[in-house]
């Protein structure tokens, strides 16, 4: 049973930023989430697998592109605009996962092609996680 104090610890810790606790708090570990493979990491086909169900249960108008509404804090105006090509103001799958895609490589430092616990936890992991969240 949880306690009062733990609530209160735990509501503090996601209040100050610290990593893990969102996901200790909702009990959603992200690789537990994704990893289709069950091979303790994420790799790219298993993210934008992933994304692909985000983008669609964002995409609340179903025309098939994510306005800046939709996105809800995802991505900020300028990386908005860094990610659309046609300068439409909205992104479709195809560039939403073009930009899962970068932050994925940004989020794997050593280069193996998949992401570990370690790497989700830096700041490139964390964009990344934003966008599947």
């Amino acid at each position: 049973m949880i306690s009062r104090r733990s609530i209160v610890l735990l509501s503090g810790a996601i209040l100050a930023g610290q990593p893990g606790a969102a996901a200790a708090a909702s009990g959603h570990d992200p690789i537990k989430m994704f990893d289709l493979d069950a091979d303790g990491t994420l790799d790219l086909g298993e993210v934008k697998k992933a994304a692909a169900g985000v983008f669609a249960r964002l995409d609340h108008d179903h025309d098939g592109t994510l306005d800046k509404h939709e996105l809800a804090g995802r991505l900020s105006a300028r990386e908005l605009a860094a990610a659309d090509p046609d300068h439409d103001g909205t992104l479709t799958l195809d560039e939403y996962l073009a930009v899962v895609e970068k932050r994925f490589n940004a989020a794997n430092r050593d280069g193996d092609g998949t992401l570990d616990a370690k790497e989700l936890r830096t700041s490139a992991g964390r964009a990344l996680l934003r966008l599947l969240r």
